[in-house]
């Protein structure tokens, strides 16, 4: 336990913020997961949509600090580039 009353407050401020993030984190998990499955079943308006979703709320974590914006932009590339390789080639 926190002996200071510093100490004390950044514990609440901590944990108020490990609850939001553990939030974000799910909400981003989610929607990769539904992109991913949508590109697996080769349906491009949804898998399109659902990766517009991805890349939203992945951008939306870079911005709180939940995620390296690295991170984000590195999971929305992989996530277009299987979406490009799995739509049938134009010609």
């Amino acid at each position: 336990m926190a002996n200071t009353k510093s100490a004390q407050k950044r514990n609440r401020k901590s944990q108020k913020r490990r609850a939001r993030n553990a939030s974000v984190r799910t909400t981003v998990r989610s929607a990769v997961k539904r992109a991913r499955e949508a590109i697996v079943e080769k349906d491009p308006v949804r898998a399109g949509e659902a990766l517009r979703e991805a890349a939203r709320t992945l951008a939306k974590a870079a911005s709180k600090g939940v995620l390296h914006p690295r991170n984000a932009a590195r999971r929305i590339a992989r996530l277009a580039h299987s979406l490009a390789q799995s739509l049938p080639t134009r010609t």
